[in-house]
Order: C-alpha cells, then sequence, then structure tokens
C-alpha cells in the first residue's frame, strides 16, 4: 500500500524494486539487466541520495529512447593479469555497466587478495556508496571512482576541461556499520547554486566562477560558468587522477573527450570507472577487522562535539541510518517520478 509523505509518496522497497525493474524492461532491457539497475539506484534512495535514485529513470530513459543508451549492450569482461580485469560495457546504462565491473573486481580479489576492475563503454553509473556497501557486504574495502562530463574548469583555466568525477572509499564495519565516503569533486552541487538562485540569494566565492573563470557570488553566473573543485589545485589534482584511472587508462573517452549527455543525448558517452578492491579476509579475520573498525569509530565519536546537538558522525552512518527507517517506513519518492516509472512499466505491457 502507498501512503503520502508531504509531497512524495512513500512505497515499501519489495514493491519499488519491482516497480523499477518493470519500468526498465519497458525501456527495454532484459529482466536480469534491469535488476542490476534497480539494486544501484533502490539503494541510493535508501541512502537518501534521491537525486541519484529511481529519479533517474528520466534521464536514463530519454537516452535509451533516443539510442544514445544500448538497451540491450554486449558487455565483455577480459581478464588481462590474475588480478586485472577490462570491462567493455557496449554502451549500457552506467549501473548495469557498474555492476559487471564491480563483481569482476571482486572475483579476482576474491582469488588474489587485491583485484582492479577497468570498464570503458559505459554512461552515467549512480553514485559509488551503493557498490562500496555492497563490496563491504562481501568483506572487501574498495576504492571506486568515475569521470563525468567536463564542468570544472583546470586549475587557473576559464573553460571546462574535466568532469566533477566521483571518488568513494569503503571498509567493512562492524554489524553492518560500513565506512563509505562517497564524493564529487566540486565544492557543491550545482542543484545548490539553482536553489540559491531561485531563492534570490547570493553564493560563497568559493562555490563557483563565471563563464571567464573569475570567482563569484552571483548564482546566475554561476551557473553560466563553472564549479570550483575542493581544496583548491590539491581537488584540481584529485580530479585528473580520477579522470586518469577511469578514463584514460580503461581506453574510455576522459576530459574533454566525454561527451555531454545534455548536448548530445543521441551519442555514446563513453564514460571510463575503475573498481579497486582488497579482501579484507585476507588481513585478518571478521572479528579482528570489525574489533578495530568498532574502535576506529568509537575514537571518532569520543570527541565533544563543538555544537550541541551535531555530534561527530563517520563517513556512510547518515545513509545507513537513512536505510535503516525507509526500510521499516518505506521509500519517499517525488510522485512525479512514481509517475514515470508506472508510464514505462506500461510499455512491458503494450
Amino acid at each position: 500500500m502507498n501512503a503520502r509523505t508531504d509531497n512524495r509518496i512513500t512505497m515499501p522497497e519489495a514493491a519499488l524494486r519491482e516497480l523499477g525493474r518493470q519500468a526498465f524492461q519497458g525501456l527495454g532491457l532484459t529482466a536480469a539487466d534491469a535488476g542490476d539497475v534497480v539494486d544501484i539506484l533502490v539503494m541510493a534512495d535508501l541512502f537518501g541520495l534521491s537525486t541519484h535514485g529511481l529519479s533517474r529513470v528520466e534521464s536514463y530513459g530519454e537516452r535509451l529512447d533516443v539510442g544514445g543508451i544500448a538497451a540491450r549492450p554486449e558487455i565483455k569482461v577480459d581478464r588481462v593479469a590474475p588480478a586485472l580485469v577490462k570491462v567493455d560495457g557496449g554502451n549500457g546504462v552506467g549501473p548495469l555497466v557498474g555492476m559487471h565491473a564491480l563483481r569482476a573486481a571482486m572475483e579476482v580479489a576474491a582469488e588474489c587478495g587485491i583485484g582492479m576492475a577497468l570498464a570503458r563503454g559505459s554512461n552515467h553509473f549512480g553514485p559509488i556508496s551503493p557498490y562500496s556497501h555492497m563490496a563491504a557486504e562481501a568483506g572487501f574495502a574498495s576504492m571506486i571512482g568515475s569521470n563525468a562530463t567536463t564542468t570544472i574548469a583546470p586549475w587557473g583555466g576559464s573553460d571546462a576541461r574535466l568532469g566533477n568525477s566521483p571518488l568513494g572509499f569503503g571498509v567493512p564495519g562492524s554489524n553492518g556499520a560500513h565506512f563509505m565516503l562517497d564524493m564529487a569533486m566540486s565544492v557543491v552541487a550545482r542543484a545548490k547554486i539553482r536553489n540559491a538562485l531561485k531563492a534570490g540569494e547570493p553564493i560563497p566565492d568559493t562555490w563557483a566562477t563565471d563563464k571567464d573563470g573569475r570567482r563569484t557570488t552571483d548564482a546566475r553566473a554561476a551557473l553560466d560558468g563553472f564549479l570550483l573543485p575542493i581544496g583548491g589545485h590539491k581537488g584540481y589534482g584529485l580530479a585528473l587522477l580520477v579522470d586518469l584511472f577511469a578514463g584514460l587508462l580503461s581506453n574510455a573517452a576522459y576530459l574533454t573527450h566525454v561527451k555531454s549527455w545534455v548536448d548530445a543525448p543521441d551519442e555514446p558517452q563513453n564514460l571510463g570507472h575503475f573498481f579497486i578492491l582488497i579482501d579484507t579476509r585476507r588481513l585478518g579475520s571478521t572479528e579482528w577487522l570489525a574489533d578495530r573498525m568498532k574502535d576506529f569509530a568509537a575514537i571518532l565519536h569520543a570527541s565533544p562535539a563543538a555544537e550541541a546537538g551535531k555530534p561527530v558522525i563517520v563517513p556512510g552512518e547518515i545513509e545507513l541510518s537513512n536505510m535503516a527507517r525507509q526500510r521499516a517506513e518505506g521509500i519517499a519518492l517525488d510522485p512525479a517520478v512514481i509517475a514515470l516509472l508506472k508510464h514505462h512499466a506500461g510499455r512491458v505491457m503494450a
């Protein structure tokens, strides 16, 4: 049974998963491939990352409909060394390619203690934390990254040459309290700048530049310009590192070779991803790691809060808390997302 919360609709996880699978099947995916995509997107919604959850059916669906993404890709996995795998995603939906790469990296890491998968021929693959969580649940620590459409200027430059590429890390925690760090390379997302524009408010001059590469407090000028990387020139370097691993080494597109899915929705983006996994069971028992991770978190939590009511948290705690709550109460989504999912699901019967 569906329930309304404010302007959103809450649905049980199982019902939402089934609706999502039917929607992506309506867009042309096989049942198995639709299941892979929905595994990532529903977990994003469970974590509270609604901008990267099933709402992505809109942008993914538009590109599937115009042939910019292949609904039935031929995904190839090539083991080029004992612990190294190359994955050609065949221009499939990003989370589908990501799941193939994650499984390949897990397989070789289980054999060798450490493993890496480099993926090419992909598209936007959702947030990193669902992949980190799946890896942690299976006992693997992870380092995962993807490149992206250009939105950031090179440090000191005046036009977009690199993407707001996400980078994430995960370590299995005690009783499922996994460490999960998932971050993009910009100080803030463009959505925050759009919100400031709607509210008629200025933005900090550390968020973005205007179209000429000059720092600005004007939200409108910022939307016409470029995002600033975290940590100044250090963040710029880190963003380049992600693109080197995800794009250049994987033989995917990189920097300005990445197509914009907004400007060219009918053309393959050829995004790249990397998955580096460590089998923590090779380092010690599950209990050994759980005890150390529990102590690690306790040391941080014991720091007195600088501001009342805002205790120290460890990356991943907010997402895991959201997941527990929404699994109990239902997942809240925008009604427009539910309507679009139902629309695409209806195409299965048509």
